[in-house]
């Protein structure tokens, strides 16, 4: 439980209410931005760490996406307050994620073992977690702050078609473990 990659995965939870703390003062904007930019690296360092010391957890395989679904919705609270983003993203977003949720509830009731995060699930959360940053320096009335919202929704648009897209495969990947019994994936394993 004590491991680097963990310590990593904590640190990055506790960046939740730093953020929306700054974020919601409207002030403090570069720090929102620094916080989540930590956020970000420390996703992909935990998960990097993890292999390579070989300290993976269950704790790790649990907190890790969790921690990215709460990043991401406190994220999206703080853009539709600060009306950065418009409703119907948080709508997609929000969507996709309680469509997992149900399938990660089935899976858990069927014995089946929680579905593994893919690289494609990463990269959708990594552009998504890219957007958000340049959405919030996007609020600026400057040069940077037009060249922010360019870059920010086209990490926006490319992290929420990942995202679905990703929905799509991990849900047919789910169905495929609840209609094959166990004893037959066993037997198919050797």
């Amino acid at each position: 439980m004590l491991t680097i990659p963990n310590a990593l995965t904590f640190l990055r939870f506790l960046g939740i209410p730093l953020f929306i703390w700054l974020a919601q003062s409207g002030t403090q904007d570069g720090l929102a931005i620094l916080v989540l930019a930590i956020g970000g690296a420390t996703d992909y360092f935990d998960g990097k760490l993890a292999r390579a010391l070989n300290q993976e957890s269950k704790f790790g395989e649990i907190a890790d996406p969790t921690i990215d679904r709460l990043y991401i919705a406190a994220t999206l609270v703080v853009l539709y307050i600060r009306e950065a983003i418009p409703l119907w993203l948080i709508a997609i977003l929000v969507a996709r994620d309680l469509l997992m949720v149900v399938l990660a509830l089935v899976l858990q009731v069927k014995g089946q073992p929680p579905l593994t995060v893919t690289y494609l699930g990463k990269a959708a959360t990594f552009n998504l977690l890219y957007a958000f940053p340049f959405l919030l320096l996007a609020l600026s009335d400057s040069w940077y702050g037009t060249l922010a919202f360019i870059f920010g929704w086209a990490f926006a648009i490319w992290g929420v078609g990942l995202y679905c897209a990703t929905a799509l495969g991990y849900f047919q990947t789910g169905l495929r473990s609840i209609r094959v019994p166990s004893s037959s994936r066993i037997i198919e394993s050797f």
